[in-house]
């Protein structure tokens, strides 16, 4: 099982919609057993996917993953942790506890270690435990971001924060963890996001995501939004701004899983 972790110091960048339409992606196109877990306390990533009723949801809470020593889940190709809003948000608060949510959280992914092909884990924005924990855990991090100088000014903590950095938890912690890389999301045919692309092309262009023209990014579309409401992967809205949306995701999404060695 391949775990990628969604994070982001900065909400409002489509990273629950990206999770979700990604899981979708693996299990319905590449025919592979996923398993999302959604720390996000907002929830958004859950509300699609028990929506849509594709996934199994588990009867297990989000947060139990971290609290408790869980031994698996659901027998099912396609599951949903769905988040409990909180529970999740207590876990800051217990300090004392904070080792021992993460080790919790490995100890559960050894478990399901083979009833998966993927997990997907969305976090939520803040630098707190429940992100630490999945990055801890992790084998890839993929930094979805919108393109405005608050977001590309904050690239410096997701890679070098004191506590939450990824460049520390792989020194330190993780020596698995490797960053798929950021991922320009919400993009739109304007002056200043093209100057802002450009700006990220020049001097992080490390961090992208190479395609075969460019970088990865994927642009503002009402489509995606829709799907999301709806529940359904955004090539199966049934309209064709769906469909104009897939074509361009869709490279993007098979990248990643190249990437991460998903065949």
């Amino acid at each position: 099982m391949k775990t990628t972790v969604l994070a982001n110091q900065k909400g409002g960048v489509g990273k629950s919609a990206v999770a979700v339409q990604l899981a979708y992606f693996f299990h319905l196109i590449m025919g592979k057993r996923v398993l999302v877990i959604d720390f996000d306390h907002q929830r958004n990533s859950s509300k699609a996917l028990k929506t849509g009723g594709i996934a199994t949801v588990s009867q297990m809470p989000a947060s139990r993953l971290l609290t408790h020593k869980v031994g698996g889940v659901e027998d099912a190709e396609f599951v949903l942790v769905a988040a409990d809003n909180a529970e999740l948000l207590k876990m800051e608060k217990q300090a004392d506890r904070h080792n021992s949510f993460a080790s919790n959280l490995q100890s559960f992914l050894q478990a399901v270690h083979n009833d998966f092909d993927v997990c997907i884990i969305d976090t939520n924005p803040n630098p707190d435990i429940r992100q630490l924990s999945s990055l801890v855990v992790s084998d890839y991090v993929l930094s979805p971001l919108q393109l405005n100088q608050e977001a590309i000014d904050g690239i410096g903590d997701l890679l070098n924060h004191d506590t939450i950095g990824i460049r520390k938890i792989k020194a330190a912690i993780n020596p698995k963890l490797e960053l798929i890389g950021i991922l320009p999301n919400l993009v739109e045919p304007t002056p200043f996001q093209r100057d802002n692309f450009r700006e990220l092309s020049t001097h992080f262009a490390k961090l992208l995501i190479p395609m075969d023209v460019g970088f990865a990014a994927i642009k503002k579309t009402t489509a995606v939004p829709e799907a999301q409401a709806a529940g359904v992967p955004v090539w199966k809205l049934g309209k064709t701004s769906g469909r104009d949306a897939w074509t361009q995701i869709k490279p993007v999404f098979e990248k990643i899983a190249s990437i991460m060695e998903v065949q």
